[in-house]
């Protein structure tokens, strides 16, 4: 009886001493996560405000951003429908932009900056001030982002190519037709949109200097910059026309300063007695050539402007080589060939 109490004391301490053991064991380590402990941690969330950059367009095409010197006259609509049609054409994606007024320097270098910022492929650019942008230009081609210039060039070696009209020659032919209309002697004036871009240095200087050069009967009585803005350009060529009352021509070098000519001589009842020759094309000045209040105009190739700013940018990406200037061809048009299947495709409303 003593020896079976023994037993059961044994075993009673033995089954204790289990229990505790179970209690104390320390617990199975959890399964790793697939691919091991540093597959959880390797992809870090973005720091606090630096979400990811979004992709222009279709990630697998170049990107191209272009920037205009503005979007308030139909000429860049049509230039924009040029670089459009390039890139559907061409497989690349391109944005177009242009601030509002064509005297917003800052404003298209911030368009710059921000389009630099995204390490485009290629930018095409139309210079408002051909100085101003040549530090970004330089920035540029440090990253290895070629530039091309399209309308106005830049006081620069860095862009590989200019889409643009030879604008002194085709204000010289604007030049010789106005010497033509006026009988090679008189008064006129001149209203440019800039004296900051290659355009209007180039369609100012081109004007003046043919005259000058073969025309010593006119003399040129003023020279005034609306930034191509219709209402500024108004209220210039006014001032202009009541100061000079003999005045027998006036040529503006741009949409905007051609309208503000048009307003001025209609406002002024000079209709008829100034002749106005122009540039480019739009409602307007179209409608002013078919009812004669105005002589002509030159026009340029605003589409192919735009097109060939991008095909440029494209044959660069690819190592094919272009010319330095693309010469995208101007012509002077007036009632009597306006609607004619040369002229017809080069203007726009």
């Amino acid at each position: 009886m003593k020896n079976s109490r023994v037993v059961m004391l044994l075993l009673g301490l033995l089954l204790i001493a289990a229990m505790v053991g179970a209690c104390t064991a320390p617990a199975a380590a959890p399964a790793a996560p697939a691919g091991g402990a540093e597959a959880a941690t390797t992809e870090a969330a973005p720091a606090e405000g630096e979400a990811a950059a979004p992709v222009e367009g279709d990630a697998a095409k170049p990107y191209i951003p272009v920037i205009s010197k503005g979007f308030q006259h139909q000429f860049w609509q049509a230039v924009k429908a040029g670089s459009e049609q390039a890139a559907a054409d061409l497989n690349v994606d391109i944005t177009f932009e242009g601030p509002a007024s064509e005297s917003e320097v800052d404003k298209q270098i911030e368009m710059l900056q921000a389009a630099l910022a995204k390490n485009p492929a290629a930018i095409c650019l139309a210079a408002l001030d051909t100085k101003a942008v040549i530090p970004l230009l330089e920035e540029a081609q440090s990253k290895g982002i070629p530039i091309v210039g399209f309308d106005s060039g830049v006081d620069s070696d860095i862009p590989v190519a200019t889409a643009t009209t030879d604008n002194i020659a085709a204000a010289a032919l604007a030049a010789d037709k106005m010497a033509e209309l006026i009988g090679g002697a008189g008064k006129v004036a001149v209203l440019v949109h800039d004296q900051t871009s290659r355009t209007g240095i180039d369609r100012r200087d081109g004007f003046v200097n043919r005259i000058a050069e073969a025309y010593p009967d006119i003399e040129i009585v003023n020279i005034d910059y609306g930034a191509g803005d219709h209402l500024k350009s108004t209220d210039l060529a006014k001032a202009v026309i009541q100061a000079n009352p003999d005045l027998k021509g006036y040529f503006g070098a741009n949409e905007g300063s051609i309208i503000g000519v048009l307003n001025a001589v209609a406002e002024l009842g000079k209709e008829g007695e100034i002749v106005v020759i122009g540039y480019d094309s739009g409602k307007q000045q179209m409608d002013a050539i078919r009812a004669g209040t105005q002589a002509g105009a030159i026009t340029q190739n605003p589409i192919g402007i735009g097109y060939k700013c991008v095909e440029a940018a494209v044959k660069t990406l690819n190592g094919e080589s272009v010319d330095k200037i693309i010469d995208t061809g101007f012509f002077w048009y007036d009632a009597t060939n306006i609607d004619s299947d040369e002229i017809k495709p080069l203007l726009y409303e």
